[in-house]
C-alpha cells in the first residue's frame, strides 16, 4: 500500500492561521473562507488524480465546501480523524447535489462527518467491496422535507459492510442498501431520518447490532418495482429499536413517505427475511409491520413490470423482546381499527400484518411452509387487518403463523478480519440463490 496523501504544508498553516485566537471578527471570516477554498481545491486534485492503493488522508478541522465532491479509482482510501473531528460541511453547496460521489471498488471511508448537502450525503454506486465507517452523516437544521434523501448511499454493490456509522435527518434513508448483494450494516446508529436503515431489492445482508431511535421507520426491509434486480434474504438481529415515532417529513408520492409514523420493523414485498434476538419498544403504531405492496396505496405502479411480487412471503419473526408498542396508530384506517378492535384504552398487537396472500401460490387452501408468516415468539400478538378484501375479516388469530423456517445463512465478507466466519463451507461461500 502506498504512503498516506497528506494535505499541503502551505494548506495546513493556513488552516492554522484561521483557527487562531485572533479575535478580529472580519479578518478570521476572510482566513476561514480562504483556507476552506484551498482546502477544497487540494482536496479536488487529489480526488481527481488519485490512484490505486492511495490513502488520502484529512486531518481534523472543520471544512466548508461549496460543490460535489467525486472519486472514480478503484482502491483508495479517503481517511479522517474522526467523525466528530473531521466535518466536510457542503452548508453553502451551490454545485452538485451529492457531498461524496464514488464509482469505484476497493473503496474504504471512514473517520469523518459529512453535513448539510443539498442531496445523499455520501454515495457509493456499482462498487464491489465497500467499507463504510465511522462516518457521521447529518442535517444539523434537523429533520425537514428539504433534506437530502439519503444519508449513507451504496447502491448496486457487492460485499459492502456499513459500520460504526451516525445517520441524522433524511429526507427519506438515513442508512440505505439499494439492488445489492452481500451486505452488512452493523453498529450503526439512525435517528431522525424517515427510514432509519433500509434494506432495498438486495440479495443477502445482515442488519445487525445497531440502534434506530426517532425515526418515523426504524428498519426497512423493502422490495419495489422497476428496479433491476428483487431482494430477498435478509436477517435483522440483535438490534435496538425503539420510539420511531417521528411524522413522516418524507416526499410526497415516494415510497417511505407511506410509512406510518411509530413503525419499528417494516417488511415490504420483500422475501425471506428474518427478525429475531432484537429489542423492539415503544413504536406507536406497530412494533413490526409486514406488508405486500398493495398497502402502500400505489398497487397501480406494478403495470409496469409485470413480473413484480408485491408479497412478503417466508417471514420467520422470533426470539425478540417486545415493550409497549401500538398505543397511538398512525393514519386514520389504523386509529379507528385500534379504537373498534382493541378499545380506547388498548393497544395494538407487537406484530401487524395486511394478511395479503398470493392465491395462485396456495396448495389445498393454503400457503407451502417455505412461504408463510412464520412467528415463534412468546407473548406476542398478531393483527391481521385483510387489506385484500377491504379489511372485512380482520383477525387476531395466531394459530396459522405457528410455524418456523429454515434459518439464513451467515452473510460473510472475505475482508472483513473482525467477523467470525461460519466453519461450514457452505455458509463460507454464501451462495444465496435467486429467487
Amino acid at each position: 500500500m502506498k504512503a498516506p496523501v497528506k494535505l499541503g504544508v502551505a494548506l495546513l498553516a493556513a488552516l492554522a492561521a484561521a483557527c487562531s485566537q485572533d479575535n478580529s471578527p472580519s479578518k478570521s471570516s476572510a482566513e476561514t473562507v480562504a483556507a476552506s477554498a484551498d482546502f477544497q481545491k487540494q482536496l479536488l486534485k487529489q480526488l481527481i488524480t488519485a490512484q490505486s492503493g492511495d490513502v488520502i488522508e484529512i486531518p481534523e478541522g472543520r471544512y466548508e465546501l461549496n460543490r460535489s465532491l467525486s472519486l472514480n479509482v478503484d482502491g483508495v482510501t479517503i481517511r479522517g480523524a474522526g467523525m466528530d473531528k473531521t466535518i466536510l460541511s457542503f452548508k453553502n453547496q451551490i454545485q452538485g447535489a451529492e457531498g461524496l460521489l464514488v464509482n469505484a471498488s476497493d473503496f474504504t471511508i471512514e473517520g469523518l462527518a459529512i453535513e448539510d448537502t443539498i442531496g445523499d450525503a455520501l454515495k457509493v454506486n456499482e462498487g464491489k467491496n465497500i467499507i463504510i465507517r465511522d462516518i457521521r452523516v447529518e442535517w444539523t437544521n434537523g429533520p425537514a422535507t428539504e433534506n437530502g434523501a439519503y444519508g449513507i448511499y451504496p447502491v448496486q454493490t457487492e460485499n459492502t459492510l456499513v459500520e460504526g456509522t451516525v445517520a441524522i435527518g433524511a429526507s427519506d434513508a438515513g442508512i440505505y442498501v439499494g439492488q445489492s448483494r452481500n451486505v452488512i450494516v452493523r453498529n450503526n446508529r439512525a435517528e431522525y431520518n424517515v427510514a432509519g436503515i433500509e434494506i432495498e431489492n438486495t440479495i443477502g445482508a445482515d442488519v445487525y447490532d445497531n440502534v434506530a431511535t426517532n425515526n418515523t421507520g426504524g428498519i426497512l426491509v423493502f422490495n419495489m418495482p422497476n428496479l433491476p434486480q428483487p431482494g430477498h434474504s435478509t436477517r435483522v438481529y440483535d438490534n435496538k429499536v425503539f420510539k420511531n415515532n417521528y411524522e413522516n417529513f418524507g416526499h410526497e408520492g415516494t415510497p417511505v413517505a407511506a410509512v406510518p409514523a411509530g413503525s419499528g420493523i417494516v417488511i415490504n414485498s420483500n422475501d425471506f427475511v428474518e427478525i429475531f434476538n432484537n429489542d423492539i419498544a415503544d413504536n406507536d403504531t406497530a412494533n413490526v409491520i409486514v406488508s405486500s405492496y398493495f398497502a402502500a396505496g400505489y398497487y397501480s405502479d406494478k403495470s409496469t413490470q409485470e413480473n413484480f411480487d408485491p408479497y412478503p412471503e417466508g417471514i420467520y419473526i422470533y426470539n425478540n423482546t417486545f415493550t409497549g408498542g401500538g398505543t397511538s396508530p398512525d393514519h386514520m384506517e389504523l386509529k379507528a381499527l385500534k379504537v373498534a378492535k382493541f378499545g380506547l384504552t388498548g393497544s395494538m398487537p407487537d406484530i401487524l400484518w395486511d394478511g395479503a396472500i398470493d392465491s395462485a401460490k396456495m396448495v389445498d387452501g393454503e400457503l407451502p411452509e417455505g412461504l408463510k408468516l412464520c412467528i415463534e415468539n412468546e407473548g406476542v400478538g398478531i393483527v391481521n387487518v385483510d387489506v385484500q378484501n377491504n379489511y372485512k375479516n380482520i383477525t387476531t388469530d395466531l394459530s396459522a403463523h405457528n410455524c418456523s423456517l429454515k434459518k439464513l445463512p451467515q452473510i460473510v465478507l472475505e475482508f472483513d478480519s473482525e467477523q467470525e466466519k461460519p466453519q461450514d463451507e457452505q455458509h463460507a461461500k454464501n451462495e444465496v440463490a435467486d429467487a
